[in-house]
């Protein structure tokens, strides 16, 4: 039996107070999603202290403009904005043949919220899609980048993760009715499980990869429903959000650490009966099923038989 690892930090740190006292000068971080909220705040972060920075966006054009305000706010030229549309695998496998060198860390956390029901050019549900698919065929094609000098990769959850498993039988609501908010859980379910499987396969690769939960952060995560409705005790600011992210991808603490989920800046709890019948009580939890190891396996396999029928064009 492992032991939770715990931390100095909670719920209130932000991602600067999580790299004082670091450098990161020489390191190369890729971060997805990191035009605003919360992957803004985890490419600040990092940038405060040396590490040369990768924006991978969907906008460019954004993107650009958030570079130049961080080049301008952590004195560091280093950042550099990549084009990137993760329910894309086209879009996914240009930026990984672009990619040349070592890859230090590796932070998947684009993502796209109850949105209403679509699916991409492979029939893929585009919260799946863009969510989990994408990041694990970018985290898969960056690979040997990753393990060059040895990484660490941080998958993006949620606590909306209990509110559904991976439903194996009907992924992409071709039978079930579609609800946005299952779709949700569903994909950030998948992130946790690629955690527990890379962990293990890469483990020789000194590659460590973890869960970050972000907790509730309004950003534009929430545009599609209309905001965000949670009691003000259970929120923080995009720069509290992005903490654990900083953490997992940072931290002494954490060397030779993989396949863990983090919320708070400290591994979760499992989840517990009561803690599930009040939802803002459980939000630093984890269900069971988002870190089981057989589940994670199956979902890897699933995932490669899905890479292999793209077609790429």
């Amino acid at each position: 039996m492992t032991h939770r690892i715990l931390s100095p930090f909670g719920k209130d740190t932000t991602a600067l107070e999580i790299v004082q006292n670091l450098d990161l000068a020489g390191k190369r971080a890729l971060i997805t999603g990191a035009a605003s909220g919360i992957g803004m705040e985890t490419a600040r972060a990092l940038a405060t202290v040396g590490a040369e920075v990768y924006l991978a966006v969907r906008n460019t054009e954004v993107g650009e403009q958030v570079s130049n305000q961080l080049r301008q706010e952590t004195g560091n030229n280093q950042i550099f904005v990549l084009p990137l549309d993760l329910a894309d695998q086209n879009s996914v496998q240009s930026l990984v043949s672009n990619w040349q060198g070592a890859l230090h860390i590796l932070i998947n956390n684009a993502g796209v919220m109850a949105i209403p029901e679509s699916h991409n050019a492979q029939g893929w549900e585009c919260q799946f899609a863009t969510n989990y698919m994408g990041h694990f065929a970018l985290s898969l094609g960056l690979h040997s980048a990753l393990k060059q000098e040895g990484a660490r990769v941080v998958s993006l959850s949620s606590a909306s993760h209990q509110l559904s498993p991976v439903v194996f039988e009907d992924i992409h609501y071709e039978i079930r009715p579609y609800d946005p908010f299952s779709a949700y859980g569903q994909s950030k379910s998948a992130n946790a499980l690629f955690a527990v499987e890379a962990a293990k396969r890469w483990a020789t690769d000194n590659i460590t990869v973890n869960v970050a939960a972000p907790g509730i952060i309004a950003t534009n995560l929430q545009r599609h429903i209309g905001g965000l409705k949670v009691p003000e005790q259970y929120r923080k600011t995009p720069q509290q959000g992005a903490a654990t992210s900083v953490w997992a991808a940072v931290s002494p603490l954490l060397e030779g650490v993989s396949g863990r989920y983090f919320a708070d800046c400290n591994e979760a709890e499992v989840m517990t009966q009561a803690n599930r019948e009040n939802r803002f009580e459980g939000i630093s939890q984890v269900a069971p099923w988002a870190i089981d190891a057989t589940l994670a396996a199956r979902l890897w396999n699933v995932s490669l038989e899905l890479l292999a029928g793209v077609k790429l064009v």
